[in-house]
């Protein structure tokens, strides 16, 4: 059978996820995203990825401020199932108890470890082996409802954040037109998550982003590659906000912060790190041996 689906989404992760509902037989009444933002540059208003895929395929877009505001049109949809995938706003009782077969959402952690706003950065940055998608029915407490399916992929010191998005963005269209036909053959099974097991993944703040030299350096170079491609991990060296991208671990070990060598080798609390991409304010991200041709971070040079 065919369904007539919602989906709410709004940054590019969510993106394959709603391309591939697109290529079934499943009718998407409805795509509600964030409204558009001031961008950075130009502080032009810039829809959402979602929103601009949703209008490509002629697709009625919905931004509301307050989702709750959008209550009345919501409810006439008469949909089915509803698809979200980070869409950026809490959605009440009174919505998740409208559709026959409720709220799917596209969960990027094994849950119940790292629910909430930043789970692959966190994943990351706490140097799990493993993480992956939980394709989950929302309800009313933050990421706690019952797991339909899963599926994992394993993490290493040199694993980005980003990269685990590109790849878990894929797999979680997968798992969502596998779960949408358990849901057609009546075979969905849910299972509750294991409440004594949750771990939060709280939103990335500044405070997250500052590098410090007396944490070992696979701590830090877990920090750099959990918040690679945003918002990045950084030093301060002559009042300037340095970041870095990209790091591999070194076995050597000096006073936390030294500068080891003329290649950005840096000292940490336990082990050494050597930066391989790095990005002053304003200029683009470049690797080591070519920033070191117009910046300088001499040896023995002592950092904060």
């Amino acid at each position: 059978m065919s369904l007539n689906i919602a989906f709410m989404g709004t940054p590019q992760f969510a993106v394959p996820t709603l391309k591939k509902i697109l290529l079934t037989s499943h009718s998407v009444k409805a795509v509600y995203s964030q409204p558009p933002r001031k961008s950075n540059r130009g502080m032009k208003l810039e829809k959402s990825p979602i929103h601009v895929l949703a209008e490509e395929n002629n697709l009625s877009v919905r931004t509301p401020n307050s989702l709750e505001e959008d209550f009345d049109y919501f409810q006439q949809l008469n949909v089915d199932l509803v698809v979200v995938v980070a869409y950026g706003q809490i959605i009440s009782k009174q919505f998740l108890q409208l559709p026959k077969y409720g709220f799917l959402n596209v969960h990027a952690s094994l849950l119940p470890k790292w629910r909430g706003a930043a789970p692959i950065q966190r994943s990351v940055m706490a140097q799990d082996s493993a993480t992956g998608i939980s394709i989950m029915k929302i309800e009313e407490q933050l990421d706690s409802g019952p797991v339909l399916l899963v599926e994992s992929m394993k993490l290493n010191l040199s694993t980005t954040s980003g990269e685990v998005e590109n790849y878990l963005s894929n797999i979680g269209g997968d798992k969502i037109l596998e779960a949408i036909q358990l849901i057609e053959e009546g075979k969905a099974r849910f299972i509750p998550q294991e409440e004594d097991k949750a771990t939060y993944a709280k939103k990335i703040k500044k405070e997250d982003e500052i590098i410090h030299w007396n944490k070992s350096a696979k701590e830090i170079i877990a920090q750099i590659h959990g918040l690679n491609p945003r918002p990045g991990a950084c030093f301060t060296y002559k009042e300037e906000k340095i970041k870095i991208w990209k790091a591999e671990y070194v076995a050597k070990n000096d006073k936390p912060g030294l500068v080891l060598d003329n290649q950005l080798c840096i000292s940490c609390g336990e082990g050494a790190l050597k930066i391989l991409e790095i990005q002053r304010p304003g200029k683009k991200i470049q690797q080591t041996k070519d920033f070191l041709l117009g910046f300088t971070i001499p040896q023995n040079t002592q950092l904060n």
